[in-house]
């Protein structure tokens, strides 16, 4: 048998599957002629049929040195280079039979598969286009140039590529994928379900049509169709772990958090270092509030991918709700670092900077956020509250409109913006009352069908259940006023019920905690979910604590749980909410008139509408007056947010009246903030060393900066109340500026309690009347010093049993009216 005889003997072998008989063929061949170039390009197949790719390599390098211009088997030698990953020399070995035969379709088209995983895709591109030149009816070169051209962001040339594979093949399902990721980039999620959906009718069984229909029902909200399609690519492909991954974040959307949970503990069985897996289950674990158990798996994801930019941005979120702020900042600089474009990293960082009174930089990185993603509510409504933080109330309405006209159903919008205008004195109770029934249109009314009829027991004499809503209840201004009030309740006519809705507690909250007969850590629950457990609970008056301020859970009583509810304490105004029954208030605040700019009744109580416990301190007496040198110290010690540019007016006048005066002010920003005010005070001629301004300081410089204060200047049109209690506590007289909401009126209000009206102004020249006079008074500030604790000790402000039980004869008399109604 001659050696060609032979060659075709082992071809026919191979071809039949005798492997073995084939190889042994080949090497006779070679042992008469050991530069037979067939005979190594066959032992060459052999060994990549038989999984030996390193092997097969050495014989096709040694076949091609006896036979450079073999086409064939220097395209095999391309082809087992892919196989070992060594892309580079494939290319090589592509382009040079190019270079012999430019015509030859099958290296074209194998050389633009090699530059598209080389990511080199303009050259795939140009590839592709050639092969299409030579052979226009390939289907496959038309689907490869559409994804070259999709990776490349070119998605019109994609799209038209998908439909000329379309047009050459018509029941084509990757050009039904194809199109549907184009469209799925482009952000028309519907379009790319309806081009996953026919390339689901076409093939049933492609879990990538599947998988990637649940991509795009995901990215339109429909999340049960969403799951369907993910846990039907897993069935199809049980080791498909993006579709694992996904299932879990669909699950997390639904709020199935447990099954979330396990969903990610199946990925990582497969795969216990798919960083993705790690970060979702992260997610699943923060939407079940284990914050520690989330932030090991964030930790856990960046350790296998250390340049995971959306780890590092999310574990700086749950630091954020950790309160580990440095960390959280680290943590975000980190994402942005990584990606500069990142908006959500952006985002999270002003979030972290926020929490640290760095309003600046927060200011700066929601600006960022917004540069990447100009249409990003979330962004516009922090941007907004970091704007009210640096008392630039115009900013922080603009921000918030913009806000709520690309996501109108925001709680937090609607809040943050009625909030906003409390700060601002050119707000009418007119604009006022539109923002309360917005909010109420597009946030409450959807809920109104499911209300439910309230079986509670119509005995108006019973012992009641009162439940309170807040996240609040720790070391907050609301617990100077609420922990009196449920020390003091009485427990033989109330049953006290707390739903406390913040993560972490303090020592505070376990003071707190003594005087509840039940309580509720909910801050990681739903809206649905409280508002079903209050029901259940059985509540007969429930008490909102937080009105419009942070963390507010307004949609609860949106879904009325309670049949008598009421809006006390955290928020100067109105709620806008039907389902609110009740806002408590007092004649001082609210006086006869009002009652217009109010969705709620107001019920004002007779004495007064606070009670204050001193927290910080409570034993420190009033300080003497002191002879002082440099003249009276005037002191400005609420949060920043409140003091307005408008007051500028009357501090300055008070200042030039007084030039050995001076003003301290606390939680002033840094950075533009101060110079705003500098130029501010310089334009009502006050020399800048006449005002200090410090930060947010530490309780102990806080109190010492205190101590030095003469004269307390209570902000307009937002007037202070915990920080006013202080100040009084301590012996220092506080001039007020008093106006027509109920915000401006807290300053009247709480003096009128200790007998102290006539230090409040109906005007700005008043009010500056009245600062120079007592500043010019020492016998009176003398006597305010020594004698404001006892005053307040003998005014309702102190009096904890009595003001308590008027607070339960309101919850009393509005229950006895529901009774009669509902009977």
């Amino acid at each position: 048998m001659t050696s060609a005889e032979m060659f075709a003997q082992a071809v026919y072998l191979q071809q039949a599957g005798r492997l073995a008989e084939a190889r042994a063929l080949c090497e006779k061949i070679l042992g008469r002629d050991a530069r037979d170039a067939r005979a190594m390009h066959l032992l060459a197949t052999l060994e990549r049929q038989a999984g030996r790719h390193d092997v097969a390599l050495e014989w096709l390098t040694r076949a091609r040195r006896i036979d450079v211009s073999s086409a064939p088997i220097t395209c095999d030698l391309a082809r087992c280079c892919c196989m070992l990953g060594r892309c580079d020399e494939a290319a090589g070995y592509f382009e040079a039979v190019l270079v012999a035969q430019p015509g030859h379709v099958e290296s074209w088209f194998n050389l633009g598969n090699v530059q598209l995983t080389r990511g080199r895709l303009e050259d795939a591109v140009r590839c592709f286009r050639q092969v299409l030149s030579l052979r226009p009816e390939l289907a496959a070169a038309y689907q490869n140039l559409g994804l070259s051209l999709f990776r490349l962001g070119r998605l019109h040339e994609a799209a038209d590529c998908y439909q000329r594979l379309l047009a050459t093949a018509p029941g084509s399902v990757d050009a039904h994928l194809g199109l549907g990721l184009v469209h799925g980039a482009a952000g028309n999620f519907a379009a790319a379900a309806a081009d996953f959906e026919r390339a689901r009718a076409l093939n049933p069984d492609n879990p990538l049509a599947h998988y990637h229909l649940g991509l795009a029902y995901f990215n339109l909200g429909r999340m049960q169709e969403s799951l369907a399609a993910f846990e039907r690519a897993i069935a199809l492909r049980p080791d498909y772990l993006e579709a694992y991954i996904n299932r879990a974040n669909a699950l997390i959307r639904l709020v199935r958090l447990d099954e979330a949970v396990e969903a990610c503990r199946q990925a990582l069985g497969r795969r216990p270092d798919s960083a993705e897996a790690h970060l979702t289950l992260a997610l699943a674990q923060l939407g079940q509030g284990r914050l520690e158990d989330a932030a090991v798996a964030c930790r856990q994801a960046i350790a296998i991918r250390p340049d995971y930019a959306e780890a590092h941005s999310n574990l700086g979120h749950i630091c954020i709700e950790l309160r580990r702020l440095d960390e959280a900042v680290a943590n975000c600089a980190r994402a942005v670092a990584l990606r500069p474009d990142m908006a959500g990293a952006h985002y999270n960082l002003g979030l972290a900077c926020f929490g640290l009174g760095q309003f600046d930089e927060a200011v700066a990185s929601y600006q960022r956020a917004l540069t990447c993603r100009p249409e990003y509510p979330e962004a516009l409504v922090n941007l907004g509250l970091a704007w009210v933080q640096l008392g630039r109330g115009r900013e922080a309405l603009a921000s918030l409109e913009r806000g709520l006209a690309l996501d109108p159903d925001s709680v937090k919008a609607h809040s943050a913006r009625l909030l906003a205008q409390c700060y601002l004195s050119s707000i009418a109770s007119s604009e006022s009352r539109t923002a309360q029934r917005f909010f109420a249109e597009r946030c409450e009314a959807p809920l109104r069908p499911r209300w439910r009829i309230h079986e509670n027991s119509h005995d108006p004499a019973r012992r009641l259940k009162i439940g309170y809503v807040s996240p609040d209840l720790c070391r907050h201004s609301i617990a100077y006023f609420m922990l009196p009030v449920l020390a003091q309740h009485d427990k033989e006519q109330v049953e006290v019920h707390i739903y406390y809705t913040r993560r972490g507690q303090d020592d505070v909250t376990a003071l707190m905690q003594q005087h509840a007969d039940r309580w509720t850590d909910c801050a990681a629950w739903s809206d649905d979910a409280l508002a079903e457990r209050i029901l259940a609970d059985q509540i007969d008056v429930l008490v909102d604590l937080s009105g419009h301020t942070e963390g507010n859970r307004l949609l609860v009583f949106a879904r009325r749980p309670a049949p008598v509810q009421v809006t006390y304490l955290g928020y100067p105004g109105s709620t806008g909410l039907e389902s609110m029954d009740y806002r408590l208030c007092t004649e001082d605040t609210d006086p006869p008139g009002t009652e217009l700019g109010h969705s709620e009744r107001l019920y004002r109580l007779p004495r007064g509408l606070w009670c204050y416990r001193p927290l910080l301190d409570p034993d420190v007496p009033g300080s003497a007056s002191r002879a002082r040198d440099g003249g009276v110290v005037f002191g400005s010690m609420n949060a920043f947010s409140k003091i307005s540019l408008e007051m500028l007016r009357p501090w300055g006048a008070i200042l030039r009246a007084l030039p050995s005066s001076r003003l301290v002010m606390t939680s002033v920003p840094e950075g533009e903030t101060r110079a705003r005010l500098r130029e501010g005070f310089a334009a009502e001629g006050i020399a800048p060393e006449r005002v200090e301004m410090y930060g947010k300081l530490p309780y102990a410089e806080y109190r010492a900066l205190l101590g030095r204060v003469d004269i307390a200047l209570d902000p307009y049109p937002y007037n202070g109340t915990t920080t006013t209690c202080d100040t009084l506590w301590r012996g220092i007289p506080v001039v007020s500026l008093k106006g027509e909401t109920t915000a401006s009126r807290s300053g009247y209000a709480l003096l009128k309690a200790v007998g102290l009206e006539d230090l409040v102004a109906e005007d700005e020249e008043a009010y500056v009347r009245i600062a120079t006079g007592l500043a010019q008074d020492e016998s009176r500030r003398v006597e305010l010093r020594v004698g404001l604790r006892a005053r307040m000790e003998g005014s309702v402000l102190r009096d904890e049993a009595g003001f308590t039980r008027a607070l339960e004869a309101a919850y009393r008399a509005m229950w006895r009216e529901w009774c009669a109604d509902t009977r």
